[in-house]
């Protein structure tokens, strides 16, 4: 399953900056391909990407969330077979909105790990009011707030207010349901476009999530700040019906989950990838280990065990071995 993240933001805030110093930074040993949307004919973006990691692919002449959605989904398509990236980063135009790109990549199979828009904390005020800036807060489920090395306390407690505000008002929804498409989201900070770890938190292979079936020690840990990972293991004799019931019942804090879980209803053991209210689901052939479900938030040691108190199907391990 090939995992990606979309970046949006407006025009100026430092998206480019903040990829280029995330891949370096926190994925050298991934197999990266990042997606170039340039609204314009010229891709200045595009040539300060190729020279970071793995291969580029840029759009021109035109915005990729409207006029390029073919060309776009084709593309995205042509690296996958050349390349066979792990991830893939799509930066989009400052002058489009993200969610159509997370239809499209979920069109192509295309586990979309989170939605982030980049917010200019020194200079939001100047652009804060234009729709399009509102709709690209409105549908991204992780707010990096960038530049904070330039604003003060109070001056970034007012930005992070600013957000929040925009995000209720035009956090997108279902037109049919009404239902928010993102149950929840997240918070964090860049200086000079550099993310913290933890907004990746939880990017597995489907190995890797077998691997920690296997291996206890890295089954359950704090990482960075209050980002947490907790375990559970699912009780044999479950379907598929009592699984669905826990991802619908997830509290916000839990921001992902991953797992491999057996069912009596599926044939196959189920790879389970939930991202802030979304989930996809991949059968595999093979799996002789524990049903196990990998929770992934902030500070959600109470509710994984609420969670555990309410599914008596699950179990957590009562000690704790840290990474």
């Amino acid at each position: 399953m090939i995992q990606s993240f979309i970046i949006t933001g407006f025009l100026g805030v430092g998206k480019t900056t903040m990829l280029t110093n995330t891949v370096k930074e926190h994925f050298s040993d991934k197999k990266v391909a990042i997606v170039v949307n340039e609204f314009g004919d010229i891709g200045i973006d595009g040539n300060i990407l190729s020279n970071v990691y793995s291969e580029v692919l840029e759009i021109s002449e035109g915005c990729i969330c409207c006029q390029l959605a073919e060309e776009f989904e084709s593309g995205v398509m042509e690296i996958i077979n050349k390349y066979d990236p792990e991830i893939i980063f799509v930066e989009t135009s400052g002058a489009s909105e993200p969610f159509p790109i997370f239809l499209s990549l979920q069109n192509l199979g295309i586990s979309v790990e989170g939605v982030i828009c980049v917010v200019d904390s020194k200079n939001i005020d100047s652009y804060k009011d234009n729709s399009t800036a509102k709709y690209q807060i409105g549908g991204s489920n992780i707010m990096v707030l960038n530049k904070t090395d330039l604003v003060n306390d109070d001056e970034l407690e007012a930005v992070k207010k600013d957000v929040i505000q925009i995000k209720d008002e035009y956090n997108i929804k279902n037109t049919l349901t009404g239902k928010t498409i993102f149950n929840n989201y997240a918070i964090n900070k860049a200086e000079q476009g550099l993310v913290s770890k933890e907004v990746f938190e939880g990017i597995y292979r489907i190995d890797e999530i077998v691997g920690l079936a296997k291996d206890y020690q890295h089954l359950d840990h704090t990482t960075n700040d209050s980002i947490t990972q907790k375990v559970a293991y699912l009780k044999k004799d479950i379907e598929f019906n009592d699984v669905d019931e826990v991802l619908n019942n997830l509290p916000k804090s839990i921001y992902r989950v991953k797992g491999v879980v057996k069912v009596k209803d599926v044939p196959n053991p189920i790879v389970i990838n939930y991202s802030f209210g979304n989930v996809s689901f991949e059968e595999l052939d093979e799996y002789d280990q524990q049903s196990i479900l990998i929770f992934i938030g902030e500070a959600i040691d109470n509710d994984v065990n609420l969670l555990c108190d309410k599914f008596d199907f699950l179990n957590v391990p009562k000690f704790r071995v840290s990474k």
